[in-house]
């Protein structure tokens, strides 16, 4: 058994010298089918490719992050966070509320975290700290909220599950809305009691309230995006269209919402949007190719078999099982991408999970809370980053410290749906 502990010796030094992980994952799943068949994995190597992304629904992949990349050239972010905030002006930590509101909606219009945490967080924080705001409950609720665009549809890391592990992206998609929703409202909770017991780091709003017509004029400015998001989602969820068709009308509204509605489109900036979209999908689906080569080597030596052998073996309980993977997912998730992390450990731990019982559509939903809590711990947590970009006011040790109360509240959830499977299950299983 000499030869897995050198695939994952090679894997964990390429990744430590800073290789590209589609490289790391791709040069050591080569290395073990050489080491297990000889020349033929040569042959192996891409076949594993072509059969991974020789997938329909992985289109739907680059049309959603063209989706999201062409809204977040628009003022929607902006615009929905001001909407959230008049709409919010009566309460306490209104404005920190306002922002996981914002988040949670420009999740829904974009599906990709990093990109809500700069369009909502370059306009939340400093109006935040501009009202007396305390800068750790600025940040903290930015950073954390930010993350829900991973679960809240339509989300990237669900395409990617559902192309790995063959579960309908409608379902995930489904499945994503609760545990969406009651994060964000685990969020809204926390920051509301926080502000009670500590009125200092959130002071009321001076000023008269807003009137009735300035409440529904901030609406205005974000309808168009918020209707696109419901027909997309509306059309996978009827069985209307699936996720790749549905991800090609979102693109082509979103290119319309920013071209015509909000100008913002040049020639030049629809190049660039064009240009990085290309470029992400393109990363992802490497690494998505490049992973089915370490994943066939795994199951060429039985991996997934032992392990699932080994721990079904012990007197732990089914429950104790699943907290045990779960610590050592969010260990994973502060040292790899989110996109790494799904490929690599989905075929190790879904059978697994198959054999104590559990539905695969659960773990994805859980897999994907696993991942909200990884982007925003360090070292490889982009959100904290990505705030840091845009807020340079903020330094990553002060946004780090803020975020921690956050990713407890995250965990928390983690546990409730981990421990109560029904909670996730049941609007998939009504639809």
């Amino acid at each position: 058994m000499i030869e897995p502990v050198l695939v994952v010796v090679l894997l964990i030094g390429l990744i430590g010298m800073g290789a590209p992980i589609f490289l790391a994952l791709g040069a050591s799943g080569l290395l073990g089918l050489w080491m297990a068949r000889g020349p033929l994995a040569f042959f192996f190597a891409p076949t594993s490719i072509f059969g991974q992304l020789n997938s329909f629904e992985l289109i739907a992949l680059p049309l959603f992050i063209l989706m999201g990349n062409l809204l977040s050239a628009t003022p929607v972010g902006t615009n929905l966070f001001r909407a959230a905030a008049i709409w919010l002006y009566w309460l306490r930590g209104g404005l920190a509320i306002a922002t996981v509101g914002a988040s949670a909606l420009f999740g829904a219009v974009s599906g990709v975290s990093v990109a809500g945490v700069a369009a909502v967080g370059s306009i939340a924080v400093p109006q935040m700290l501009e009202r007396g705001y305390s800068r750790g409950l600025a940040a903290g609720a930015v950073v954390s909220s930010g993350a829900l665009a991973m679960l809240i549809p339509p989300s990237v890391p669900f395409i990617i599950y559902g192309a790995v592990s063959g579960v309908s992206v409608g379902a995930l998609f489904v499945g994503g809305i609760v545990p969406g929703l009651a994060l964000a409202g685990a969020l809204a909770l926390y920051i509301y009691i926080r502000v009670r017991r500590h009125p200092d780091q959130a002071p009321r709003e001076s000023g008269p309230p807003p009137r009735a017509g300035e409440m529904l004029r901030a609406l205005g400015g974000i309808w168009h995006a918020l209707l696109l998001v419901v027909i997309v989602l509306g059309a996978i969820y009827k069985g209307i269209a699936t996720p790749s068709e549905a991800a090609a009308f979102g693109a082509a509204g979103a290119f319309l919402i920013a071209a015509l509605v909000f100008r913002t489109l040049s020639l030049r900036s629809f190049a660039q949007i064009l240009a990085s979209s290309v470029k992400v999908s393109c990363t992802i689906l490497l690494i998505i190719g490049c992973a089915k080569i370490f994943g066939d080597y795994l199951n060429l030596v039985r991996v997934p078999e032992i392990v699932t052998e080994r721990l079904t073996a012990t007197s732990l309980p089914d429950w104790a099982i699943l907290v045990v993977l779960m610590l050592a997912l969010v260990l994973l998730g502060m040292l790899v991408d989110a996109v790494s992390l799904i490929v690599v450990t989905t075929p190790i731990l879904l059978p697994l999970i198959l054999a104590l019982g559990y539905d695969p559509l659960w773990f994805g939903i859980i897999l994907v809370m696993n991942l909200e809590i990884a982007v925003v711990t360090p070292p490889v947590g982009l959100n904290l980053y990505a705030l840091r970009g845009v807020c340079p006011m903020l330094s990553v040790e002060e946004i780090v410290r803020a975020v921690l109360p956050f990713v407890a509240v995250q965990f928390v959830m983690l546990m409730i749906f981990v421990l109560f499977p029904g909670l996730s299950l049941w609007l998939p299983g009504l639809l």
